[in-house]
């Protein structure tokens, strides 16, 4: 019997920009991703219940008004709560949001603590006062919550684009963080080293933190574009160096993971 790819709903609304990237990333993985719009579920015209995974990509959701993020989350949280909480803790759905899709998670308060609604944390103006967009090196975490990045090791290096990047929270909150190890990627140096130090930590995140989990595992947030680096000729060093497609691990280990659910 032919194994059926996991369905996978990338999440599309104005000022949205990255999903054709996103898209592209899962197909190459081998899932069976498919445009849905915000008001297709708000109408119930599709449902999350029909998918495995749920992507909300980057780019600019309705302008950044207010906050980056901001209005997307309020819309998900008022509109959409119910069919959220329902994908993720009677399906268990999995969850990633790149850029601002992270922006958009942490502001519902999916991240980092599982909660819609209750929002713990925050991902502020970057230090440096200005729009960053640069190569960057991450470490892994070993022994990290994400359930479906089992294996995945380190350094790897992704691109950032983003002004409002800087990841913050309570000393309590960011001490259950740790604890909880829901830190999955922190900025490092060429030495695979966590840093406060610019550009390396290109937004000034406390304890260098780039991507999260939630207590579930299920859902991953993450500022840098893992998405764009899905073919080692999307790496500027590719002629230069022998390099992988550092990316596409992570898309590749979700659509497989789902595909044992």
């Amino acid at each position: 019997m032919k194994e059926t790819a996991p369905r996978i709903a990338v999440l599309k609304t104005d000022g949205i920009n990255c999903d054709g990237e996103t898209m592209n990333a899962f197909s190459v993985a081998k899932g069976d991703p498919k445009l849905i719009h915000v008001n297709q579920l708000r109408s119930r015209e599709k449902s999350l219940g029909d998918y495995q995974i749920l992507a909300i990509p980057g780019g600019f959701s309705y302008g950044d008004d207010v906050r980056s993020g901001k209005i997307l989350a309020l819309e998900l949280t008022s509109y959409l709560g119910d069919q959220i909480n329902d994908f993720i803790q009677q399906k268990k759905g999995l969850v990633l949001g790149v850029c601002n899709g992270f922006q958009v998670l942490v502001r519902t308060g999916l991240l980092p603590f599982g909660k819609i609604g209750e929002m713990k944390a925050t991902l502020g103006d970057n230090d440096s006062g200005h729009f960053d967009c640069r190569w960057i090196n991450l470490k892994v975490e070993d022994k990290n919550a994400c359930v479906f990045l089992e294996g995945m090791k380190g350094p790897v290096s992704y691109q950032v684009a983003h002004g409002e990047g800087k990841f913050f929270a309570k000393q309590p909150e960011i001490e259950k963080i740790e604890n909880d190890k829901l830190v999955v990627f922190r900025y490092c140096d060429a030495l695979g080293n966590p840093t406060q130090k610019y550009p390396e930590n290109p937004n000034g995140s406390l304890n260098a933190i780039a991507g999260i989990t939630d207590p579930s595992g299920r859902i991953l947030g993450l500022m840098p574009h893992p998405e764009r680096f899905i073919r080692k000729t999307q790496h500027p060093n590719w002629r230069r160096q022998e390099i992988e497609p550092q990316g596409l691990q992570i898309f590749e280990k979700m659509v497989n993971y789902a595909k044992q659910m």
